[in-house]
This record gives C-alpha cells, structure tokens and sequence, in this order.
C-alpha cells in the first residue's frame, strides 16, 4: 500500500490522529506482551510441568509392571503415589476412555499431547470433570490403573489472570490518558471557533489558555485579530474622509453646472454624478459588510423585502422559487447588499433578475439570474476580483460601475463562511450567481 492509499484511512481530526497515536502504541505492546506470554506460559512452562508429571507417572507404572502380583503392585505404587501426592486406584473402577477438555481450556491442548507422548498406553485423559484436577487411565499387565492429580502441576493456575489484569489496566489508562488528551485539545478549538467566528465578521470572546505553545499562538492570535480590526477601522475611516471631503465639491459642481446655460453642462453633471456613486461604491467596499451584527432571520422574507424594493426602485427582479423554510444566522444588511449588487448587476447587462432560495438543514442558497450576455468560464474568476471591469464580455451600452459589485458580494459570502459560485443560467441563458452559506 501506498503512502497516499495509507492517508485515507488515516483520521482528519485532531481527536482521531491524537487518540490514534495514544492507543496504537498501547495495543502494539499488548499483542507482543501477549504472545510471548502465551507462547512462553501456555507453552513451554505448560509442556515443561506436564514433563515433570509424566517421569512421576511412568515411575508409577514402571513399579506396576515390575511387581509380581497385583496386590503387590498395588502396595508399592500406592506408597509412592502417596509419596507423590496422587491418587491411584488399580484396577480403575471408572476407566477414563477418550479425551475431554472445556473449550476456553487454552493450556489442556498443551497437556494432552505431552502426556500422550511421554506415557504409552493412556486410554484417556479427562479434564472437564474437575476443572482443578487431571483424570487418565493407563492399560498395564496387571490392569487398567486411574490416576488424578491437582491441575496445577501440569499448569499454572489461573493463566489468564496477567492478560486480564494487563488489559484492564491499558483500557483504564488509555481512558484517563484520553480525559486528559480531550482537556489539553479543548484550548485548540476554542482557538479554531474564535478564528473562524472572526472570519465570519463576528468577535468571539477568547482567551488564552492551555499549553504553553497553544498560549501563544492564541495570544498571537489576539494579536493578529487587534491588527486586523485597527487597519479595517483606518480603511474604513479614511475612505469615509475622503467619501466626505469630496462630497462638498461636488455638491458645489453639481449647483454650478445645474446654473450653467451650456450645452456641455448636462454631460458635465452625468459625469459628476457618476464621480459620486464611484464614492458610494469604494465606501461600501471598504466597509466591507460589518455594518450589523449576525442575527436569526427568515431568509425568504429577507428575499422578499429585497425584491419589493428593487421593483420599487425600478428595477425588474421577480422570485422564481423559494423551497425550504426556516431561519439561518446572517448579517441582514449585509446580505442585502450582496443580494442588491448582484440584482443591479443583472438588470443592468439584462431585462430582468430572477431570484431564487434554497434552504437545506446544512445550506442556504440565494440564486440570481439573467438574461443577458453572461460571463465566460475564463473570465470569472477575473470578474469576482476588486475594480475588474469585464464590459467587453457584458454589455457595453448598459453603464458600467466601478468593478465592486461582485467583490462586494464574494466577500460578503466569506465572512458567512460561504462562497460565491458564477455560472451559466440555463433557464435564462445568462448569468447565475448563487451565494451558498452553511447553516
């Protein structure tokens, strides 16, 4: 496998790499502590006590077979068995016949064949009787013999024990071990929620807090944030000066053209005038939409109002459809706008704007379309950038503005953390601007 294959089935999240490289090294060290345990414990410790069994057991026999009469065979293996602390019974009352073993018995697969291949003769060995106790049943010259002894000399008593014990002990520290992980991780996503509501055009209180690395990229965070705000408070400021020193003179042009008898004198106040809603226009850019606070409205009586005003303002905008219901947190005044530049924009380069929502529990779409010449694919991401002019690929005889209308929408759009899409209405044949938020 590749290492790109391999990155699929890595986690995204921080959580799932975080919990992933905590439990991969503890369940690595349980499986190797697990099989040498049972390799060396089930195994060789298993085969070399039940070794140790069988050399008592064939002694056992050895003086069975080497007596002369049973009663004497008895007598002598029965001291020794005694000795040896195993039972003996000869001839066996209950001869053992087949093998039996409990089936979670791990270490009686050890025992049987070792038994079998150190005694000859064994016609059966029972394990499941008493799971503390060994049962078998040898053929000799003087007859059957039984034999039982404690199962805990042919194996160690209670195996499992040390897994048992490891594995809750490595689930109970993995579990403190993630406690602790989700406590360090919790500073991270406050910092990731603050950052992302700050994208938004909205200040989330937040301070620093947790390691010393997270301290400070949050405190260079805040720092960030403060720079941020400062230069969008000068921009806006400056152009707001500047909106509002030039007004006067134009107000002054504008009284001294409407008074001129010249021929020249209306072209000179459609110049002016065009001079003024240039104004107006670097003013909205640089205010950037953060003129209001988000708030839970209702999307489509939003669209509403938007519409009824365009009519009113002469402008044909008309709903085309509104599916979904709901309400979505948004910065009405501006959403508006962006809704307002696009509207302007379609009726401009065509007859007529056609608006659209679509509201999903995850999305809200606002879609405007045209009828006019539309944009090239090639074009659009030039047409989206701020004072680009694109009049050769719309409408030349339609007026033209300064070239904000979409960079005002598409920022707008980003700060709701959304985006806007430029594409080609197949419905009207121009243009489809959709502005897509997440909910």
């Amino acid at each position: 496998m590749t290492v790109d294959g391999m990155k699929r089935y890595i986690p995204r999240s921080l959580y799932g790499r975080a919990a992933l490289i905590l439990l991969l090294p503890v369940i690595t060290i349980q499986l190797v502590v697990s099989v040498v345990f049972i390799q060396r414990l089930f195994e060789d410790v298993t085969e070399q006590m039940t070794t140790n069994v069988a050399l008592e057991l064939s002694r056992l026999v050895t003086l069975i077979e080497e007596a002369p009469n049973p009663e004497e065979a008895r007598d002598q293996a029965g001291r020794l068995a005694q000795a040896l602390n195993i039972e003996l019974a000869l001839p066996d009352p209950d001869p053992v016949t087949g093998d039996a073993r409990l089936f979670y018995d791990l270490s009686g697969r050890l025992v049987l064949p070792t038994l079998y291949d150190d005694l000859p003769g064994i016609t059966g060995i029972d394990l499941a009787r008493n799971d503390g106790a060994v049962f078998l049943t040898i053929d000799t010259s003087k007859g059957p013999v039984g034999l039982s002894f404690d199962r805990d000399r042919v194996s160690a008593e209670n195996p499992h024990q040390l897994l048992v014990l490891m594995v809750g002990t490595s689930i109970l520290m993995t579990v403190i071990a993630y406690l602790f992980l989700k406590n360090q991780l919790r500073p991270i996503k406050r910092l990731a929620a603050a950052a992302e509501a700050f994208g938004r055009g909205r200040l989330q209180p937040y301070r620093p807090s947790g390691a010393t690395e997270v301290r400070q990229a949050g405190a260079a965070f805040l720092d960030m944030r403060q720079r941020l705000e400062r230069q969008m408070e000068q921009r806006t400021l400056m152009l707001s000066g500047v909106s509002h020193d030039l007004r006067t003179p134009l107000t002054r042009m504008r009284l001294s053209l409407s008074m001129m008898d010249d021929p020249e004198a209306p072209a000179l106040l459609r110049d002016v005038d065009e001079m003024q809603r240039m104004l107006d226009a670097f003013l909205d850019f640089a205010r950037d939409g953060t003129l209001d606070d988000p708030t839970l409205v209702d999307p489509a009586l939003l669209l509403q109002d938007l519409v009824e005003n365009s009519r009113r303002a002469g402008q044909a905008a008309h709903i085309h459809r509104i599916t979904g219901s709901g309400e979505a947190l948004l910065q009405p005044v501006a959403i508006n706008r962006a809704l307002e530049n696009l509207v302007g924009n379609a009726v401009r380069y065509g007859s007529r704007a056609e608006l659209s929502l679509s509201l999903t529990p995850k999305a809200l779409v606002f879609t405007v379309e045209d009828d006019g010449p539309g944009i090239p694919e090639a074009a659009r991401d030039e047409a989206m950038r701020p004072f680009a002019r694109l009049d050769a690929a719309r409408n030349q005889n339609a007026g033209g503005g300064v070239g904000l209308g979409l960079s005002i929408a598409m920022d707008i759009a980003r700060q709701h953390g959304g985006i806007l899409r430029l594409d080609r209405s197949e419905r009207l044949g121009g243009l489809k601007a959709d502005i897509v938020l997440a909910r």
